[in-house]
């Protein structure tokens, strides 16, 4: 996987065509991670759309791809026999960025999830549009928020990474409260 950061959106996606690449995280901001095979991601790098930057990442797979299609099947099997009810609280999708208020549909796309690109830009334009209040990432955490400074400005967030930044998750529930 590579992150390409900046440059035409619709002349990445012409390229990722070109090398049988396809993007598994639209994270907003202009920030897109792709995958594909490793010639395909070198090919990119060497030749990016004009104004991208391309970064290679250290990852153990190529997530919300085509390539995890066999844990979909599997996770649909184990998905099966889970009993679900509708959610008490608003949840979001990020295949669609968009509310969920049916508990069998989540689970489907949750499934789904696995081997489909992950649109935390379309999330981030709900929770606006929604007037959420702030943004709690639980561990491992860093890397949703991160994106949600750039993409939701002043937003308050909190990264729970170790029981010590509960209080601050606290405070945050609190002042929404």
């Amino acid at each position: 996987m590579s992150a390409v950061v900046g440059g035409d959106e619709s002349a990445l996606m012409a390229r990722l065509d070109e090398l049988g690449l396809e993007p598994a995280n639209f994270n907003g901001g202009g920030q897109i991670v792709v995958a594909g095979e490793k010639a395909g991601l070198e090919a990119l790098g060497a030749d990016a759309p004009a104004g991208a930057r391309v970064i290679p990442l250290q990852v153990a797979g190529a997530f919300h791809t085509r390539f995890m299609a066999p844990a979909v099947d599997a996770l649909r099997a184990a998905a099966a026999g889970v009993a679900t009810r509708d959610p008490a609280t608003t949840i979001w999708t990020n295949k669609t960025g968009g509310p969920v208020s049916d508990g069998g549909v989540f689970l489907d796309l949750l499934v789904g999830q696995v081997a489909s690109p992950v649109r935390w830009d379309l999330t981030m334009e709900s929770f606006a549009a929604a007037g959420v209040t702030g943004l709690i990432e639980l561990a491992p955490a860093g890397a949703l928020v991160g994106l949600a400074k750039r993409g939701l400005k002043g937003l308050p967030t909190v990264a729970v990474k170790t029981p010590d930044d509960l209080t601050a998750a606290r405070e945050l529930i609190g002042a929404a409260a």
